[in-house]
């Protein structure tokens, strides 16, 4: 069992189609109409048919009230960290509190070079990212303790930045990967680690990825309970099974997530719908959540109690 005991949170992911707006909204709505925690935006700024994600974050966080909103993942090739910093610190602000930060080393080396990036790749690519997260890191905490933050690094300078103003909360650095580097980084610095989507990390594969992370946030001195875990899941509620990512009805949905809880160490789930719609919405939100939450729930307590039924 590797529950690391956080709470759960379930959300969704919401494609930034520049040509639906209106549709991309409609889902938004009703994420948070159905009580879903999260928003999640993926963030390829290089695709011509995709708006900008971080834009498009402000204008639906604009438009919404409760539901808390997560780049799924910002790609770091194309954001100087100290700006990065100063504008997840302003919309936190904006939207009263409601945002997570999470940010990925920035591949597609092509793609970033055609937008003026550096086009780093490999050990660079790490190394720059790693800088990046410190930076994100040293620069959020400064900001609601008023102090300046300097860092020298290979990749990334900062010198005496005074950063502000004070976020409405404290807001987690997530990092995003699958690679040895990048996960062990993650274990050093990050709160949170975003899992790629299930079919590009495999469940079966999940538990070598969360030794890399648990071994390095140990290494750092650092509890590996502190570090959060959210798994991107494509898939479809539905009669059908099999194919492409997590297919089959409510009951195996239940079964699955439970199982992704407790013996994976997800506390963070992102459902991502194969046909996006608001039927799927409300069946992940209205008959999926629920069941998850209690049987999770259930099996922590026969875990604190040194017994109990392994409800799945």
């Amino acid at each position: 069992m590797a529950d690391y005991g956080a709470p759960l949170r379930f959300g969704l992911s919401v494609t930034p189609d520049a040509g639906d707006l209106p549709g991309l909204t409609e889902l938004t709505h009703a994420a948070e109409a159905a009580g879903l925690d999260l928003v999640a935006i993926q963030d390829h700024p290089y695709q011509p048919a995709y708006f900008d994600t971080w834009t498009l974050i402000t204008h639906l966080a604009a438009r919404t009230s409760r539901v808390r909103f997560i780049p799924d993942v910002l790609n770091l090739a194309l954001r100087p960290p100290a700006m990065l910093a100063k504008a997840a610190v302003t919309l936190d602000v904006l939207s009263g509190g409601r945002f997570d930060l999470a940010v990925g080393a920035g591949g597609y080396a092509p793609q970033v070079e055609a937008m003026g990036g550096a086009g780093l790749t490999g050990g660079a690519l790490v190394a720059a990212a790693a800088e990046s997260v410190q930076i994100l890191r040293h620069t959020v905490d400064a900001a609601l303790e008023g102090v300046t933050v300097t860092f020298s690094g290979d990749h990334h300078q900062v010198r005496g930045f005074h950063p502000g103003p004070a976020p409405a909360h404290r807001i987690p650095v997530w990092v995003g990967g699958l690679r040895p580097k990048m996960l062990a980084l993650t274990g050093r610095y990050a709160d949170g680690w975003i899992c790629p989507i299930n079919t590009g990390l495999p469940p079966e594969a999940v538990p070598d990825a969360q030794r890399i992370i648990d071994e390095a946030a140990a290494g750092a001195g650092r509890r590996p309970e502190d570090v959060r875990r959210l798994y991107n899941i494509l898939g479809s509620i539905g009669p059908r099974t099999g194919g492409h990512g997590l297919n089959g009805p409510v009951e195996s949905w239940v079964d699955t997530l439970t199982e992704w809880a407790v013996d994976l160490g997800f506390d963070s789930m992102i459902f991502w719908p194969a046909s996006p719609s608001i039927d799927q919405v409300r069946l992940f939100a209205d008959e999926v959540v629920p069941q998850v939450r209690r049987r999770v729930a259930e099996l922590r307590r026969g875990a604190q109690g040194g017994g109990g039924e392994k409800i799945v």
